[in-house]
């Protein structure tokens, strides 16, 4: 990591009764995301349903368990960051859009997760730069 700053979410504390939860979610967006994206959307698809959009606070409570929880969450891992997000959110009964996109200049790849399609907890000007791949919204 010659040269790179690791930079790490700010989060608040989350009730000890809601971080066992946030934890199993966090163990579950790490298996996940060592899927083939094809089956990870599959899968994301199938945990959706049922499932009422997640509006701006329930995803943000949501975001921030899961990242005051894990450091490395906190830290580099966008697309666990994302789906532990999004299960979280789905065990609460709601769903955000579960987003990932890439951009070529230069090249990067990000995930995050969108409420009405603004970024939840990210910066937006840095979210727009990014062009979407792969999406699974919230049913309306």
């Amino acid at each position: 990591m010659s040269g790179q700053v690791l930079t790490l979410e700010q989060s608040t504390a989350v009730p000890w009764h809601q971080r066992p939860t946030a934890l199993v979610t966090v163990a579950a967006a790490r298996l996940l995301a060592r899927l083939s994206p094809r089956r990870l959307r599959q899968v994301l698809e199938l945990a959706r349903r049922g499932a009422r959009p997640a509006d701006l606070p329930q995803a943000l409570r949501a975001r921030n368990a899961v990242v005051s929880v894990s450091v490395a969450i906190a830290g580099p891992r966008c697309l666990e960051r994302s789906i532990a997000t999004a299960l979280l959110c789905r065990l609460g009964g709601t769903w955000p859009q579960w987003c990932t996109g890439v951009t070529t200049q230069p090249f990067a790849a990000h995930a995050w997760v969108a409420v009405d399609g603004d970024p939840v907890g990210e910066d937006p000007d840095a979210v727009t730069d990014f062009h979407l791949v792969m999406s699974v919204p919230a049913r309306r």
